[in-house]
């Protein structure tokens, strides 16, 4: 518990909001189109999320192409029901006949750039396509919590 208090201490944008006492659940869910640091994007310790992974860079694009072409491109975020769709197109992974939902996992157990990119995509957004060792994916995130 005293680790949550040091860690929104990190970032100066928000300090005075979030310092004013145990209130930072639910204040960062609040929160999530203000800056980095105040967002709790740095701070929750899981996170919901559904992911789209091709083994090649060109499939992961056209999967992109779909959600940006029928959202993203509008400013609008990706509905989970619509992102499923396009998972169960696209995704060469086993969770893609779930519509790609892994569920809630905590920090530490998805590996390098996948834990990177699914603990700083704000709740509701959709990543861009990146690159791990298990191939291309796309990330939508659906929740955070402590």
């Amino acid at each position: 518990m005293g680790k949550d208090s040091k860690s929104k201490d990190s970032g100066s944008k928000g300090k005075g909001k979030q310092a004013a006492g145990g209130a930072d659940e639910n204040s960062s869910k609040g929160k999530g189109k203000g800056g980095k640091a105040a967002d709790g994007l740095g701070t929750c310790t899981y996170v919901k999320a559904r992911h789209i992974l091709c083994e090649k860079q060109g499939k992961i694009n056209e999967a992109y192409k779909k959600l940006d072409d029928g959202w993203l491109s509008n400013g609008d975020k990706v509905p989970p029901a619509e992102f499923a769709k396009v998972a169960q197109e696209y995704s060469e992974c086993p969770s893609g006949k779930k519509g790609g939902d892994l569920g809630w996992f905590p920090r530490g157990k998805m590996a390098g750039p996948f834990q990177e990119v699914a603990f700083s995509t704000p709740v509701g957004a959709t990543s861009a396509p990146f690159k791990s060792t298990h191939g291309y994916h796309i990330i939508l995130s659906e929740g955070r919590k402590n």
